[in-house]
């Protein structure tokens, strides 16, 4: 009987180093997609800020406009297509005003996704922290 006893403990160990194994090769494949995910988190909010970049510098231009326009009581004209056109000073302002609210309404939009994303960064972080064994101080 007592080798039937060693046979069966053999067996009981080949066993737990199967699942042991198993569980390695779970948590890289986890650790795999969590890499995946902040890679690609972190480039959607590269091009949140590109885009938050991009109208802020619209938005400047625009301030500049108004800032003009303001200084010149004079004939304005504006572009459409290839020509000028003669435009009352009122409606250049009213269009620019219009622009930059629409423009501010972006920022604020793409500032709450930048929220949005930044949260879920930081949570994959955790979790990414947690599963590395260094994270666990071992």
């Amino acid at each position: 009987m007592p080798v039937l006893r060693f046979k069966d403990n053999c067996k009981d160990e080949a066993e737990i180093q199967e699942n042991s194994n198993n569980m390695v090769m779970i948590m890289e494949d986890e650790l795999k997609e969590l890499i995946g995910n902040l890679q690609i988190q972190n480039q959607q909010l590269q091009a949140l800020q590109i885009q938050k970049q991009t109208l802020s510098t619209q938005q400047k231009e625009i301030d500049n406009a108004l800032e003009e326009i303001g200084k010149n009581p004079e004939e304005i004209y504006k572009t459409v297509g290839p020509i000028l056109v003669k435009t009352a000073k009122t409606e250049i302002i009213k269009d620019l005003n219009e622009t930059k609210e629409d423009i501010q309404l972006k920022i604020k939009t793409i500032e709450s996704q930048e929220k949005k994303l930044s949260a879920k960064m930081e949570e994959n972080q955790k979790k990414f922290k947690e599963m590395m064994p260094i994270g666990k101080g071992g």
